[in-house]
């Protein structure tokens, strides 16, 4: 019980993100492909940001165009691998367990697409000069990011944790060195 129990927020996580991924590229296919859209009164944000259907046959962000059999099958090993290490992780490092499920539920949300839609990925998020993107590449990035900056916060605490037991053995100790059995302290 306990096993699915873990697995549930896996899961959910990226259940949510396919959800959403999927959702959001739905409505963005009802525009004709190359369109880009805003909604009205925001034109003053087109410089920055806007929706724009666009279809991407490589790697997140537009790379790698061509290649997205390549993503397919990483996707898969990707899943398999954050499915397998999942339960190995501490219910503690929950933003470990966040991250894994962001970037499972992004990886699947592209494959859904990949598989449906003959390898094309709907992409739609356009910011300044950056590659369109979509919730899955987003999700994805997300988790990395999350990833790192929970790892680097999971190091910091480790390390106070260590220097902490370490001052408290020193206090313990009364700052007087050990004399091991059948020795005379000197003076």
């Amino acid at each position: 019980m306990k096993k699915i129990m873990n697995y549930a927020g896996l899961f959910l996580v990226a259940g949510l993100v396919i959800a959403l991924d999927q959702w959001t590229k739905s409505l963005v296919r009802t525009l004709p492909l190359g369109t880009t859209w805003l909604p009205m009164g925001l034109g003053w944000l087109a410089p920055y940001a806007r929706i724009v259907h666009w279809y991407n046959t490589g790697a997140a962000f537009g790379s790698f165009e061509g290649y997205g059999w390549v993503f397919t099958v990483l996707a898969f090993l990707v899943v398999g691998l954050i499915i397998y290490y999942f339960p190995q992780v501490d219910d503690q490092d929950w933003w470990l367990k966040l991250a894994m499920g962001m970037q499972m539920g992004g990886a699947l949300g592209n494959v859904v697409d990949r598989l449906l839609r003959n390898g094309r990925v709907t992409d739609f998020i356009s910011v300044g000069n950056f590659a369109v993107f979509n919730v899955a590449d987003a999700s994805i990035s997300v988790g990395v990011v999350i990833l790192i900056i929970g790892a680097w916060f999971k190091e910091m605490a480790d390390r106070k944790k260590a220097a902490d037991e370490s001052d408290l053995a020193d206090e313990g100790s009364g700052g007087e060195s050990v004399v091991e059995s059948g020795e005379t302290p000197r003076e």
